[in-house]
């Protein structure tokens, strides 16, 4: 649904190339790195960027094993791959289990292959880890959260090694920033958004 909404509502041609950067123009080599996916990368990117210590979010593709992806393909389901978000935060303010507190709490992460109105592999729910350190807090985390009662139904949460991350096209950066009154954003991204502010009020910037 995402994807009709996004061209009708902007015009927008998928002809960027994934090589273009929101990270070219930043220096964030002392910064570390956190890879989620839960569903529309808009949204992922938009909650992170709005908690203390993540100095920048970017949208991109990840766990299928396609090269240098494009938005046509990873939306068609069939690469492989998810819409993933880097998430590179300072480790003096903010630590990964905190990271993993925002992603579990802003998405239901039972749901199989989605997360409404979005459905398929591509928005599936997703962390990738890229030190042994990342992967036992993660499996943590989850089985904590399976065992705690929290939920009705098991959480579907894919954890794997990261194979490579792909930089989405330059025209996802900061789209739900730059395009508020596009509506998929003003109908999903900016609600979900505002319901994770409301949630975690502790943790914004």
């Amino acid at each position: 649904m995402k994807n009709i909404i996004a061209l009708i509502g902007t015009g927008i041609l998928l002809s960027c190339s994934a090589q273009n950067g929101k990270t070219q123009s930043k220096n964030l080599s002392n910064l570390n790195r956190a890879y989620f996916a839960s569903g529309c990368f808009w949204c992922v990117e938009a909650i992170f960027e709005s908690v203390k210590g993540v100095e920048e979010a970017v949208s991109g593709y990840a766990g299928g094993n396609e090269q240098n992806p494009s938005y046509q393909q990873v939306s068609a389901g069939k690469t492989g791959h998810t819409e993933t978000v880097v998430v590179y935060y300072d480790s003096t303010q903010i630590d990964y289990k905190t990271l993993l507190k925002v992603f579990y709490g802003s998405h239901n992460p039972t749901t199989v292959n989605g997360q409404h109105p979005d459905y398929g592999t591509q928005y599936r729910s997703a962390i990738f880890y890229t030190s042994k350190y990342q992967k036992t807090l993660a499996v943590s985390f989850k089985d904590s959260l399976d065992n705690s009662g929290s939920y009705a139904e098991k959480i579907a949460t894919e954890i794997s090694p990261l194979k490579r991350f792909w930089e989405a096209e330059e025209y996802h950066q900061d789209y739900e920033k730059t395009n508020p009154n596009q509506p998929y954003v003003r109908a999903v991204s900016i609600p979900r958004l505002n319901r994770f502010k409301e949630k975690f009020p502790e943790l914004l910037k």
